[in-house]
């Protein structure tokens, strides 16, 4: 058996519930690449964007499930959230690495600082029209009710979060918290048992990530002066 064929086969069997490996393993993966983005560590966008591949076929079940009736859910806005966060990873990866370039690996690749009055001037408008896009377009393709809503936020605040990231934005941690909120109920209760877990293992993750570049936020500063 390929290792393609194993992961888009294998399942993990708890009486009568069963969990994809290659949700497992896009899980783990997307947790440590936020391990080492909190490290700033560069390694972070590639080891993500394997994570968030293997997470978009999960999502998309009804289409990667190769006849297993069992698997007939498309969740349109959480497949899409991983579709969106290897583009703005590869965008990630690409502005980390120039800048560890042009700081000859001296420094680490970002130096987190809170955005500017005029950056959240342009940032508040853009999320608010974004969201507004994303939630027509997820209703078109068939998806309603309360999940809608909250599936809608996880795609857009894991958007604005990644993006926050890459730029280095302290921010960024609160975002992933609010969306956390909402991942952890919208994961369980739709039968994502392991997203379920790893967004209750950001929880507090991201708070201590949060702390940690704020403190860093603050050295940058007086380093400055």
């Amino acid at each position: 058996m390929s290792v393609l064929k194993w992961l888009f086969e294998a399942q993990i069997h708890f009486g009568s519930k069963s969990i994809a490996w290659r949700e497992v393993i896009g899980g783990t993966l997307g947790l440590t690449s936020a391990v080492l983005g909190m490290r700033r560590k560069v390694s972070a966008w590639p080891v993500g964007i394997i994570g968030d591949a293997l997470l978009f076929t999960v999502f998309l079940g009804a289409i990667f499930s190769f006849g297993d009736d069992k698997e007939h859910a498309n969740f349109y806005g959480q497949a899409g959230r991983n579709l969106l966060l290897i583009v703005v990873s590869v965008y990630g990866w690409i502005r980390w690495s120039s800048s560890r370039k042009e700081n000859k690996s001296t420094k680490p690749a970002v130096t987190p600082r809170w955005t500017t009055v005029r950056e959240k001037m342009v940032i508040a408008p853009l999320l608010i029209l974004f969201y507004l896009l994303s939630f027509q377009i997820f209703k078109s393709l068939g998806e309603s009710g309360t999940w809608l809503f909250v599936d809608t936020w996880i795609f857009t605040g894991t958007a604005l979060a990644t993006f926050g990231m890459s730029r280095g934005y302290v921010e960024f941690w609160l975002v992933w918290v609010a969306v956390d909120l909402v991942g952890v109920p919208f994961a369980f209760k739709n039968g994502y048992y392991p997203t379920g877990t790893l967004y209750a293992i950001y929880l507090p993750f991201v708070i201590w990530g949060f702390i940690s570049w704020l403190k860093i936020s603050k050295q940058e500063s007086i380093s400055i002066k």
